[in-house]
């Protein structure tokens, strides 16, 4: 399988977004971080701007919610464009319902685990999952570095999911760069969601390129 790309938009500039995402017109997702300064500490965005970019993009809407009890909103983010909603297991006491919830509107669902967040709870849930976030970084804000232990813990979820013959994708997320992306390809990430290493190159277009080439190697 081929690994995908999916760059974070909460690194380009929000100034000009409809060109922005057009840098990146050739990736395979796009990646829309919404932080409620709840869950998180930052606030970015809600329905209304994945509704109005919908029109500029045709790639399919990565959405992350970074947000306290997103079961209140799973319809809005549906509605607004999103292809994937992925969600904390932290953020919500039901995740199951959550999960079939965002099933119940046609999309697919993806499970976000924070860095020290164990594996095992993923055991019940995994069967339903189209996709599991890792994230390699605290959530919050960009341009963190990368945590190395999370290789590691990548390296697992790719061995349960292999083990049980899931049909679930690996998604990393935090602190990924060219010099890094070969070891967590290799441990088993499907899709790698890129941020400033992308949109904070000078050429966002040809950075999408090079990483690509260099997940190809691996």
């Amino acid at each position: 399988m081929k690994t995908e790309f999916a760059p974070s938009l909460l690194a380009s500039d929000f100034s000009q977004l409809k060109d922005q995402i057009q840098l990146v017109k050739d990736a395979d997702y796009l990646h829309l971080d919404v932080m409620d300064g709840v869950y998180v500490p930052n606030i970015t965005f809600g329905p209304g701007l994945i509704s109005s970019i919908r029109k500029h993009s045709q790639l399919p809407f990565d959405t992350h919610l970074m947000i306290t009890r997103p079961e209140r909103y799973i319809k809005d983010f549906a509605e607004a464009g999103s292809d994937i909603l992925t969600v904390h297991l932290e953020a919500t006491d039901h995740i199951h319902r959550v999960i079939q919830l965002i099933k119940d509107q046609g999309i697919k669902a993806g499970v976000s685990l924070n860095p020290a967040t164990s594996l095992a709870s993923l055991e019940y849930i995994l069967p339903e999952l189209d996709q599991v976030l890792i994230m390699s970084v605290n959530p919050g804000f960009g341009g963190q570095s990368y945590i190395p232990q999370m290789t590691e813990k990548i390296n697992k979820l790719n061995k349960m999911i292999a083990a049980n013959n899931y049909n679930c994708k690996i998604e990393v997320d935090g602190g990924i760069k060219t010099y890094n992306l070969k070891e967590i390809v290799k441990a088993g990430a499907d899709i790698i969601v890129a941020g400033s290493a992308i949109f904070g190159a000078a050429d966002p277009g040809k950075t999408l390129s090079e990483m690509r080439s260099i997940a190809a190697d691996v």
